[in-house]
């Protein structure tokens, strides 16, 4: 009954956010997740970054039906006093309640298939354009669609990281070893514990780590104070050195993704040989050492150290612009320091996300992520849907007078290279002490 019900105040569910003493509500209903973290699939740091209030939207955006079943065993027997629900987030609920009827969650069509035999062929034929050619026009080649498949690799690992892509969990997990550490070098086990926390703390300055590059960028005078990370428990110094290369970097920007690679690589060890805990460590370790055994073979195979070089930088290159497209979705979007909070997780993915217009002929090229909001607000939304759900997501926008940015890949890239300069030229301006370019920020629309 009614009066049988055990209630807590928001204020009292604030207290338990931390580590080993963490709730949070879903509907109303408080559960204790504070062993569960630990085996938390998607890690310990979204449930932390949510930890002390309601999470419904959240947990709607990431998890099928079938979780809520494991939910029972973690209820705390209270409710949420004054529990209420936004019309923003009915709206939203309402959403990701029709998709799920209309069983678009389950319904992926082909798309790891085509990807997947895509991948493959492209990797014979840079295979038989090295080992079997002589000229260095095939060499060239072979090293462009070598990264074109690096990128069509990348967005299965993606997709396969976000919902199950293939006939099994088992086959699923293969297919993000596969894709992701064997073909790539780049670590799904990284991938996922960055990529979890980009999600729940979109371009949170502090707690989204996808916008924490200090020394080389910095898309905020924010980060001249030294934010401290919480995502990487450290200080990001803004030092002499952070103040000179942030001074240049909106000419420095694209010859840094050029070379963006070898950060991942470099983040992929850090994790890998570090003494957090990594979910399947052995198999990601296995996947990077396949990487690590065919390419450098491959180079080796070109006849010179001419082309050795000019290989690995025209694949790195192709591929950069899959790097180009990750940041433009959030670098030029609006930001903020802080926790994210569960009551307008609506509001803060149409905040922090850019879309990137393109006609569909383009879908495979931008892997789906064009739609990045889409992306963001439905995450487990196969991306063969994303073109059609946008109309919606965009009319819900109008309705609650929230932002739906959607910008040409040329007007994307002026905006951040926009976004870059302006902080540049304040990180110049030694006469200008932070507080002082904090003041400039609050009155723009970046910030």
């Amino acid at each position: 009954m009614e009066g049988e019900k055990r209630y807590i105040s928001a204020e009292e569910l604030k207290e338990h956010n931390k580590s080993g003493d963490l709730w949070i509500s879903i509907q109303g209903k408080v559960y204790d997740v504070s062993e569960w973290a630990k085996e938390h699939p998607g890690g310990e740091i979204p449930l932390l970054n949510l930890a002390g209030q309601d999470v419904t939207d959240a947990f709607l955006a990431y998890h099928p039906g079938t979780a809520w079943q494991y939910l029972d065993k973690l209820f705390t027997g209270y409710h949420l006093k004054d529990f209420e629900v936004s019309e923003v987030s009915k709206d939203y609920r309402r959403l990701v309640s029709e998709f799920a009827k209309a069983g678009m969650f389950e319904k992926k069509g082909h798309v790891a298939l085509f990807s997947l035999t895509a991948v493959a062929l492209l990797f014979l034929v840079v295979l038989y354009g090295v080992l079997r050619c002589d000229s260095v026009w095939a060499h060239l080649g072979s090293a462009i669609l070598l990264g074109l498949l690096w990128m069509q690799s990348a967005y299965v690992g993606h997709d396969s990281g976000h919902y199950q892509v293939m006939t099994s969990r088992g086959y699923n997990k293969l297919a993000q070893i596969l894709s992701g550490n064997c073909l790539t070098g780049i670590s799904i086990a990284w991938w996922k514990w960055t990529h979890n926390a980009h999600h729940i703390a979109c371009n949170s300055l502090d707690h989204d780590p996808d916008l924490q590059h200090i020394p080389v960028f910095a898309v905020s005078s924010y980060f001249f104070t030294s934010l401290t990370s919480s995502f990487y428990g450290r200080t990001l110094n803004f030092d002499p050195l952070a103040r000179f290369l942030v001074s240049y970097q909106h000419w420095t920007y694209y010859p840094v993704m050029i070379v963006a690679r070898v950060n991942l690589f470099v983040q992929t060890f850090l994790l890998l040989f570090s003494n957090r805990s990594v979910p399947d460590r052995g198999f990601n370790i296995m996947g990077i050492l396949v990487f690590w055994t065919w390419f450098p073979l491959l180079v080796s195979c070109l006849p010179n150290w001419p082309e050795r070089i000019m290989f690995v930088l025209a694949s790195f290159a192709v591929t950069s612009i899959q790097h180009v497209q990750f940041t433009l979705n959030h670098f030029s979007a609006n930001v903020y320091v802080g926790l994210p909070t569960g009551n307008d997780w609506f509001e803060k993915q149409t905040s922090g996300t850019i879309d990137i217009s393109c006609p569909s002929m383009m879908d495979w090229f931008f892997g789906g992520l064009q739609f990045q909001l889409e992306h963001h607000l439905f995450p487990r939304l196969p991306r063969c849907h994303l073109r059609k759900v946008s109309p919606l997501v965009r009319e819900l926008c109008k309705k609650h007078k929230l932002p739906y940015r959607s910008l040409s890949f040329w007007e994307a890239n002026k905006s951040t290279i926009r976004t870059l300069r302006t902080a540049a030229l304040q990180a110049r301006d030694l006469t200008n002490p932070a507080p002082k370019n904090l003041l400039w920020e609050a009155f723009n629309t970046h910030g």
